[in-house]
């Protein structure tokens, strides 16, 4: 066997962390990438890049030639329209599949989806991932497939929770969910063995899976301030960020995103998303297929995230 996968998504944050974890357990990465994407931080690993993207499907045909597994992280997480997440997030997926499927040995597939997509409801974005998951199911064919649904993924060269760690470290910590919201969280070194875990294994079923840390019944948003304020050593002042207040930053910023053509992230759905109740998620369906178990505590994550 070759063990070569093709990678989308190898520029971001958690497609950077699995090339680098794919490469130090001998799998060889095709990569897709933007000519215009910075890939430094990859320069020195043995990574065959293939220019492209998700809307050109000779692009996408080289990237999965000869593969063995297609692992596909890259996807919008901005954005001010249902049909500019629709695009990439379900578009893309669609043709993906189809230069897959055509390959004379099929290859595995693995979707990285999002937890969002268990509350298509609550967003574009969520509904973007939901039917990005039910396309892949539909066209896969005799491919074999899984879709990973992680929640809220941390670690070091992370943009969306960084900077709440950070406040957290200047002594004031904004609550932007309710005070009874729980939620899971993943550290990406525990979402990188679970890749590799089940590209080890061939037996697995189709299916969706969930994954988080192990911590029963997630965190609540002050369970996470405590955690890191005594790692930074002093005491943390709770800002508790009022609903509307939220609502109407939200607002703004999606009209401003509008006028001036760029892709927001605080959007009124993503205030949905964030002040939704439960975020929690099970193992228990990944840990019998694949024998995964995380190990990375919140407080060892955070660590090394802050170091």
């Amino acid at each position: 066997m070759s063990r070569t996968i093709a990678l989308t998504g190898a520029t971001g944050f958690i497609g950077s962390i699995l090339a680098s974890s794919l490469i130090n357990a001998g799998w060889q990465i095709q990569a897709l990438v933007r000519p215009t994407s910075d890939r430094s931080h990859l320069r020195a690993t043995c990574v065959k890049w293939i220019e492209g993207n998700l809307e050109d499907l000779d692009s996408l045909r080289r990237l999965v030639r000869n593969v063995d597994a297609i692992v596909h992280c890259a996807g919008a997480v901005r954005g001010v329209s249902e049909k500019q997440f629709i695009q990439v997030n379900v578009e893309g997926v669609a043709r993906l599949v189809h230069a897959a499927v055509e390959q004379h040995s099929l290859p595995r597939f693995l979707l990285i989806s999002s937890l969002a997509a268990r509350e298509p409801h609550l967003s574009p974005y969520a509904t973007s991932k939901r039917q990005a998951e039910e396309t892949l199911a539909a066209a896969a064919g005799d491919m074999f497939w899984a879709a990973f649904r992680p929640c809220a993924v941390y670690g070091p060269g992370d943009r969306e929770l960084l900077p709440l760690f950070r406040w957290i470290g200047r002594g004031i910590a904004p609550v932007l969910g309710s005070e009874d919201a729980r939620f899971s969280l993943l550290y990406i070194d525990d979402l990188a063995e679970a890749v590799l875990l089940w590209l080890q294994h061939g037996s697995c079923k189709a299916s969706v899976f969930e994954l988080h840390d192990g911590q029963p019944n997630g965190y609540s948003w002050k369970d996470v301030i405590d955690v890191s304020a005594r790692l930074h050593a002093r005491r943390v002042l709770h800002l508790k960020v009022p609903e509307p207040m939220l609502r109407l930053l939200a607002g703004l910023n999606f009209m401003a995103a509008k006028a001036m053509n760029y892709r927001p992230m605080l959007t009124p759905g993503k205030v949905r998303e964030i002040r939704h109740a439960n975020w929690v998620c099970d193992n228990t369906a990944l840990n019998q297929e694949i024998g995964w178990r995380p190990q990375v505590s919140l407080e060892e994550g955070l660590r090394r995230t802050l170091r």
